[in-house]
């Protein structure tokens, strides 16, 4: 101490110099770091097409600079054979285009000298490749920096596999550990848990990677910095108030043969909609993180992007299948020859976003196989309020305001062949970084999505870079922004589970396959629904023991239960009721001058309520009052309350004044249908006060399965019979409260409409046709108009099951 006190600045001096020391040997251990990179399915496709090349780019973009590798790729083949086949798959190892071939020819020496390969069967051979890495590491006179483990192997192999790296091959401390996962990421959101809560038990969250190649794709790695490079330009478009919609579309020339055993699995959704499209959906919609370059602000806004996606129904998707696939599948499954598929192999899915930047603006997902042109891009398309005299040969594309105004992040092929980033003209000069990014060379001749390439501000990357080498270096670095993590894995499925489930059984439109497809895939958007915008044409429905067409049958009109009855295709018979409803309006507000519908909840109204809204343009509204049947006691913004589906599929697109709309008062005074607030009292006195002798023009109901309707159930006997307009009742279902219309004031109706829809009614339209009124035992037996009239809508898969 007394030393130090008399010599303080050459205590200074030597303390400084042993810093230096120390950071000096720091840097040469940090130099000496080896990473062992082990790929499991070493022999397999992925690997031959794509891996071995990503590894081998990896590798010369990191020679020579902290670290050392060694490469062992790992199959279930013996040894011998294995390395026979890894082999053959590194002969095809190439070096970029502007490096010199002696010096191409010496790396891609150094790279097979360091590759090895292993048989990788029992936890035994997992502890002997641990063993052999620490050896090396030991006898280099290396630090071990952290292992890879790439998993090219079906799903079905991950546990097993996980289980041994976990329990004999992880690095010793102070080693990182980084294992990667191709997709499928499970079936379904079930499926998909129960895969993440497996590898969970093994690996923590940050060792994990779930690769989308398409994330690696150089176009779509570029939107978000150019987003947030450009934001100043963008800040006040990016949103409802300029955008028009967004266009995210994959097409491919080839079809499914030789992978129809996966197809039948997971159709087309699963396979690219569910990941690659929503993952680029995402990037577009999600609010920009400050800094971008952080990975868990990147992920934390795309998760946060994920939970304001509106949930998908029936109508927000339409599907296709291409004419060959079902004899592909008979031949490749060996199914008889009756077998037709219901796969999808083509889908179109209507997405909204429930945001203050996004809402109301429609993005349009779009994938299919054997189309007619292969091409991949965002395109970003904003609304134009011009209308320019002089005709388009006379506009400036730098100053017109006619032409269309758009951002395409042009991601392959198609015409323009490689990955493009295209801002038009007319909005502004965009900026991307000059060191890897440059403007296209004018190409007379050439159009991109029907407009010359002169229209736009073009630039391609100056270098084409495989996804695989971007995302492999992405995880040698650590970097997650490019990868799945598990909330957002099951937030997708969460998103896409539903949908698909209502899909399972819906038959797809068939189409020829490349250009002689023509218009037969194309689409229409209207409000919240997707449709074809052809009808199918009957030549291209399958031969004898497939579903019959729509053609094959009239409308139906018969009796059911001494009423009215008619049935159709579910299309046929939705229109039908619609213009039904509209004729109901106009005769009671030429009569009356007003017209009062109430309407029923659930699923079966949707299509009816999407048909009234962007199908009847001369319907009656500013003269309608529109009441609620029944309710869930919820609160109304709930999304199982029947008032905000309601809202979401016809309030929002029609104009109704606001005083005519009679939401059921189930959320008084903060509590939710409590007796003592007198909800249903308080509706019942509205329906008095407004409805003359409280006799509504027209009715709609639905028939559960049990035979309830409204929410009047045989095990809650409440409003069957007396003298209450509105009831509190208790459903088998949750939620168990709910408020209805009682029987008898359903009866004073002047007409009432049963809409029945789907093959699991046909068991209870069977039975309530046979017996009599017995609203106990089956409340929509009870249903008949004192004075009005009774008319069932059945489809035939009701009706005929």
């Amino acid at each position: 101490m007394v030393g130090r006190c008399r010599h303080p600045g050459l205590w200074k001096m030597l303390t400084v110099a042993m810093c230096v020391a120390l950071v000096g040997c720091l840097q040469a251990q940090e130099l000496r770091g080896h990473v062992s990179i082990v790929l499991l399915g070493a022999t397999g496709d992925l690997a031959k097409k794509y891996l071995w090349q990503g590894l081998f780019q990896l590798y010369l973009d990191e020679v020579g600079k902290d670290h050392s590798f060694s490469f062992h790729g790992a199959a279930l083949t013996a040894p011998e054979q294995g390395w026979k086949l890894m082999a053959k798959a590194l002969e095809s190892l190439s070096c970029p285009s502007d490096m010199a071939p002696s010096h191409c020819a010496e790396l891609k020496d150094q790279f097979l000298r360091l590759s090895q390969y292993r048989q990788l069967k029992t936890a035994e051979d997992y502890r002997t490749l641990s063993k052999d890495i620490e050896a090396q590491v030991k006898q280099e006179d290396l630090r071990e920096a952290g292992r890879i483990f790439y998993f090219s192997v079906p799903p079905f192999a991950y546990v097993d596999i996980a289980r041994n790296i976990n329990s004999s091959c992880r690095p010793g401390p102070g080693a990182w550990l980084r294992v990667v996962f191709e997709k499928p990421f499970g079936h379904d959101h079930l499926s998909a848990q129960q895969l993440a809560t497996e590898l969970g038990s093994f690996f923590q969250e940050e060792e994990m990677y779930r690769v989308d190649h398409y994330l690696g794709k150089q176009a779509v790695a570029q939107i978000l910095p150019f987003r947030d490079q450009n934001r100043k330009a963008l800040d006040g478009l990016w949103n409802r108030h300029h955008v028009e919609r967004v266009e995210i579309i994959m097409k491919e020339t080839v079809d499914a043969e030789g992978r129809i055993s996966f197809y039948e699995e997971y159709g087309v959704i699963r396979d690219v909609l569910q990941n690659h499209l929503t993952e680029i959906l995402m990037l577009v919609a999600m609010e920009l993180p400050l800094n971008v370059s952080s990975s868990a602000a990147v992920l934390q806004h795309k998760l946060e992007a994920f939970r304001g996606l509106r949930g998908l129904n029936k109508g927000s998707a339409v599907v296709g299948q291409y004419q060959a696939y079902s004899a592909q599948a008979r031949r490749e499954l060996q199914k008889p020859e009756g077998f037709h598929s219901l796969t999808p192999t083509f889908a179109g899915v209507l997405v909204h976003v429930d945001s203050l930047r996004w809402e109301g603006v429609p993005f349009t997902l779009m994938s299919g196989k054997a189309l007619d042109e292969r091409v991949g891009y965002v395109r970003v398309l904003f609304k134009n309020q011009a209308f320019c005299i002089q005709h388009e040969r006379h506009w400036a594309p730098e100053q017109s305001p006619c032409l269309p105004r758009q951002i395409i992040f042009h991601i392959g092929h198609g015409e323009l062949s490689h990955p493009a980033i295209l801002v038009s003209r007319n909005l502004f000069r965009p900026s991307l970084p000059a060191h890897s990014w440059a403007e296209v060379q004018e190409r007379p001749g050439l159009r991109v999505l029907g407009r010359p390439l002169s229209d736009f501000y073009a630039y391609s990357p100056l270098r084409e870079r495989d996804a695989y080498s971007i995302l492999l270096s992405h995880i040698f670095h650590g970097r997650k922004e490019s990868f799945i993590t598990t909330e957002n894995l099951l937030a997708s499925w969460d998103f896409w589970t539903p949908l698909l489930d209502s899909l399972a059984h819906e038959v797809p439109r068939l189409y020829p396959g490349g250009a002689d497809t023509g218009c037969l895939l194309d689409l229409e958007l209207n409000g919240g629904h997707l449709s074809f915008s052809q009808q199918q044409p009957e030549q291209l429905v399958p031969g004898p023991g497939s579903a019959p067409k729509p053609s094959d049958f009239q409308v139906l009109r018969a009796r059911y239960r001494e009423s009215p009855l008619i049935s159709a295709w579910p299309e046929e018979l939705i229109s039908r009721l619609a213009s039904d409803i509209e004729a109901s309006a106009l005769q009671a507000v030429q009569h009356f001058g007003k017209f009062h519908l109430a309407l029923s909840g659930g699923s079966s109204p949707i299509a009816l309520f999407q048909q009234l809204a962007m199908g009847h343009y001369s319907f009656p509204w500013a003269h309608t009052h529109l009441w609620l049947v029944d309710e869930r006691c919820v609160p109304l913004s709930d999304p199982d309350s029947n008032f905000q589906g309601l809202q979401a599929h016809l309030l929002q697109h029609i104009r109704l004044p606001y005083y005519n709309i009679h939401p059921m008062p189930v959320h008084l005074h903060q509590r939710l249908c409590a007796e003592e607030d007198q909800g249903a009292q308080t509706y019942a006195g509205e329906i008095s006060a407004l409805v003359a002798n409280s006799s509504f023009d027209l009715v709609l109901l639905g028939m559960g399965t049990d035979g309830h309707t409204a929410s009047l159930f045989p095990q809650s006997p409440t409003g069957l019979d007396g003298e209450q307009l509105v009831v509190l009742t208790q459903s088998p279902f949750r939620p168990h409260q709910r408020m209805s219309l009682s029987l008898p004031l359903i009866n004073r109706a002047k007409k009432v409409a049963v809409l029945v829809m789907g093959r699991t009614k046909r068991d209870i339209t069977m039975l309530v046709s046979r017996v009599g009124q017995e609203p106990r035992k089956w409340p929509i037996s009870g249903v008949l108009p004192s004075s009005g009239q009774l008319v069932w809508y059945m489809d035939y898969e009701a009706f005929l099951g």
